[in-house]
């Protein structure tokens, strides 16, 4: 059970840290109408980022024979994919879609949580992520009962919420000295630990008496 929150955790967090469209959204929307805006933001995101876990989760389930009998394929798969998405983010420049928000300053907390939400369940891509990550952390949590799927999901939501709680109180704090070059070290960061997981997914794969 340890195994399965530490692992929804990691997930989540890892899930939700790259600086892509989203977080820089949440980053402006702190920045331009305050805490709550890029709070409810980030909640938006959280929503679809659950609907998107669950959903791959619960398809997996369905071929769990399938990855059962081709696991070390499929792990060497998921890191692959793990290491490109990482090679992505990291060479990803954040500020290239910063743009001043628009919006005027009104409280429009449904519009900002709605908004965020669908620009975040537009990317279906995400799927394969999930997929890279659940394949590389041998992630599966209901093969193993609702109690351990459960938990898994409780841990992916706490990371999530950390993230954006976290996040948003930091530029909310800093925001009269917010240093945006910033991002792009915390992006290449994020990036090159995803890199290296997905390098040591591959090299585990060929010797899982190591693991």
């Amino acid at each position: 059970m340890i195994e399965t929150i530490v692992k929804g955790f990691l997930i989540g967090l890892l899930v939700s840290a790259p600086m892509g469209p989203i977080n820089m959204l949440v980053i402006q929307r702190t920045l331009n109408r305050g805490w709550t805006h890029g709070f409810v933001t980030g909640l938006g995101a959280m929503l679809s980022d659950l609907t998107y876990a669950v959903i791959t989760l619960v398809g997996l389930s369905f071929v769990a024979d399938f990855f059962d009998e081709y696991e070390q394929i499929i792990q060497i798969v998921g890191s692959i994919i793990l290491f490109f998405f990482g090679l992505r983010v990291c060479k990803a420049n954040p500020l290239r879609d910063w743009t001043p928000d628009k919006l005027p300053q009104e409280t429009r907390y449904i519009r900002d949580f709605v908004s965020s939400f669908l620009l975040t369940f537009s990317n279906v891509a995400i799927v394969l992520i999930f997929m890279g990550f659940y394949a590389r952390f041998s992630f599966n949590p209901l093969g193993d009962g609702i109690n351990f799927f459960t938990a898994g999901l409780i841990a992916f939501i706490v990371a999530v919420f950390a993230w954006w709680f976290l996040l948003t109180s930091l530029v909310a704090r800093l925001r009269k000295h917010f240093n945006r070059r910033g991002l792009v070290l915390l992006n290449r960061s994020v990036g090159t630990l995803l890199m290296l997981l997905g390098i040591g997914g591959i090299i585990l794969s060929f010797f899982p008496g190591v693991a």
